[in-house]
């Protein structure tokens, strides 16, 4: 089994919710997830941002459903770390 430890999402989101609470309802997804979210650019009705999730396996359908139930789009998935079981460290 293989486990996503890590991934960089660039998403599109409107000026509401804030990016805390952006972060906070993406972090609550996960029992142990880290965001750490960047404004990149900010327009008259949008914000693009980049997001980072470090998880110890990050369920990436329930966190990109969270964004759209957020009003966000995923637009890219910018970088992944996998791991499989059998990785040691």
């Amino acid at each position: 089994m293989e486990f996503v430890k890590r991934v960089v999402l660039d998403v599109l989101k409107p000026h509401q919710p804030n990016a805390l609470e952006f972060s906070k309802a993406i972090a609550e997804v996960g029992n142990d997830y880290r965001i750490t979210l960047t404004v990149v650019e900010v327009d008259e009705n949008t914000e693009t941002l980049r997001i980072e999730i470090v998880g110890n396996a990050i369920d990436f359908e329930a966190v990109q459903a969270t964004i759209s139930n957020l009003g966000g789009s995923l637009h890219s998935i910018d970088e992944v770390e996998v791991q499989s079981e059998t990785d040691t460290e």
